[in-house]
């Protein structure tokens, strides 16, 4: 895994580089943030290739408690990926709500994460 902090708009932001699952549990997320804090980024994005698949399935509560974590911490994160195969309602909804709000953002491009993060 490999953190790169890029800036856009002069607004630093940690974009995690790997083609492994890196975020397997909320200890995982913790120290990614604490990482990309260290090297001065408070916003980050993550490609949901690396994050467990049981993230997505909001029964298990994995997304909650890692996302519960962001909040905390006041990193705003963007999510690049395809969620249309996702089949659940919950799911789309919570998107659909995250988004609305913007701090938790979930996105189809590492472009408009860029452009989310720098609102």
């Amino acid at each position: 895994m490999k953190i790169e902090i890029k800036t856009h708009n002069n607004t630093p932001i940690a974009e995690i580089v790997s083609e492994h699952i890196v975020i397997n549990k909320t200890q995982d997320a913790l120290d990614i943030m604490a990482n990309s804090n260290y090297m001065g980024a408070d916003k980050m994005i993550i490609h949901e290739k690396n994050i467990i698949p049981g993230f997505f399935d909001l029964k298990t509560g994995i997304a909650g408690e890692i996302l519960q974590k962001f909040s905390n911490y006041r990193v705003q994160l963007a999510i690049v990926g395809d969620f249309s195969k996702h089949n659940s309602k919950s799911l789309r909804d919570f998107i659909y709500e995250s988004n609305k709000h913007g701090h938790i953002n979930f996105v189809e491009s590492t472009e408009e994460a860029y452009t989310k993060l720098t609102k």
